[in-house]
């Protein structure tokens, strides 16, 4: 039977460990996406991909919202950039915690940014993202607060959404 805590699979990360630690280039994995910019206005997005994972493939559609030119009728990639983020942290938490023997009785996520546009449509020179807050409503049968504090501390360190927006990552764009 696998022992799963927090709906996290805990033999499948210590294979993942043990296998990382006799090769480390096994803990390298590749994240690609091939998408198309939707140039007939008539579809009702902008964006569309078909993204591969694991067990399957599922379509994504894009749309920006009307003020950045779009229609507002699907998700606007900010949107998807939060939500990656905030899904990537909470399952960072729960998988330290079950790693950690907590057994979480709640976690739930609200995220929230500040997209400041100002850039983007050439007014000012501003930063674009005015930070992210994060909070967690964590509970657990068997940890405090203070356990629970240090848990969101190894999360925050080894979230990798966390460190894509806290350091810098090399972006290479070019045209085919």
């Amino acid at each position: 039977m696998p022992n799963i805590v927090n709906n996290v699979d805990l033999d499948k990360i210590a294979k993942t460990v043990e296998a990382g630690k006799k090769d480390k280039s096994t803990l390298r994995k590749p994240v690609k996406l091939v998408g198309e910019w939707i140039l007939d206005s008539t579809k009702g997005y902008q964006f569309k991909t078909e993204i591969t994972y694991e067990k399957g493939k599922q379509v994504v559609e894009v749309d920006s919202p009307s003020f950045m030119g779009g229609g507002g009728n699907r998700l606007g990639p900010m949107s998807y950039c939060v939500t990656g983020i905030a899904s990537c942290f909470v399952s960072t938490f729960a998988s330290v915690a079950a790693m950690m023997g907590v057994k979480l009785t709640r976690l739930g996520v609200d995220a929230e940014c500040i997209v400041n546009f100002a850039k983007t449509f050439d007014v000012e020179d501003q930063p674009i993202m005015e930070g992210l807050k994060i909070q967690l409503d964590a509970q657990s049968e068997n940890a405090d607060k203070k356990k629970l504090e240090a848990i969101l501390k190894m999360a925050q360190e080894r979230c990798p959404a966390i460190y894509s927006m806290t350091h810098i990552i090399k972006v290479q764009a070019e045209l085919k």
